[in-house]
């Protein structure tokens, strides 16, 4: 079946508001719930896409509490946690870490409305002495009881909403794609993947282009029969 018209328009206004300057990275989170959970509070703030350092050999499982959540903010693999953050240095991120040391600062007493990374590693140990000596800022979200420690997802959350609320007060907030790296030609392939996965993946296959979008977000050219009904 051919894309409802009222489908594809509600993809393009989520698309429209994602931030590609604002991202996590999960060094060691490898829980399902906790994975599942952190990428559905991505999309729902608007990140574009995320990224995590898994330990050897684990897979990245996601469970009901994702509700999808994987199919709209990639999750990028990365083999350590020195070549991640390498990576999003390299693309103008700075860094903030949740840890706990005599540099670290309040959370709210930072400005997120440039691009942001947070970086966050498993609640048993945290954060690795590597990735915490990278980070630009150490932060810390104050607590008041005998734990002194949140739910990894939480923490996430918490972080993630207050890069919003600064954002959305600065009047920051993408709202025609202007939030996505590598402009139009970047936003009319997202855009598409989300519309077909199946077709998108064909054409990776066949290593050929997505074919273009009419402005009803049907498919302009003709494909294969046996493809379509895969839609």
């Amino acid at each position: 079946m051919p894309l409802l018209p009222r489908r594809y328009e509600r993809l393009r206004s989520v698309l429209n508001r994602r931030m590609g300057d604002l991202t996590v990275l999960l060094e060691q989170v490898d829980k399902p719930h906790n994975l599942s959970a952190i990428l559905r509070t991505c999309d729902a703030v608007g990140v574009l896409e995320s990224h995590v350092v898994s330990l050897p050999g684990r897979p990245r499982i996601f469970n009901d509490t994702a509700l999808g959540s994987q199919k709209w903010v990639p999750l990028h693999a990365h083999a350590t946690s020195e070549d991640a953050i390498a990576a999003l240095k390299a693309r103008g991120f700075r860094l903030y870490g949740t840890h706990l040391s005599q540099e670290a600062i309040d959370y709210r007493d930072c400005d997120f409305t440039g691009p942001s990374a947070f970086l966050l590693g498993a609640e048993k140990w945290g954060l690795s002495e590597a990735a915490a000596a990278a980070v630009d800022q150490a932060i810390v979200i104050p607590m008041t009881g005998m734990v002194q420690s949140l739910n990894v997802s939480v923490a996430t959350a918490i972080l993630l909403f207050e890069a919003l609320r600064q954002r959305q007060r600065a009047g920051l907030i993408p709202e025609q794609g202007e939030g996505i790296p590598g402009g139009p030609e970047a936003y009319a392939r997202i855009l598409f993947r989300w519309a077909y996965p199946q077709v998108a993946d064909w054409c990776e296959r066949q290593g050929r282009p997505y074919p273009a979008l009419t402005a009803e977000g049907e498919i302009a050219e003709d494909l294969p029969r046996t493809l379509k009904l895969r839609y």
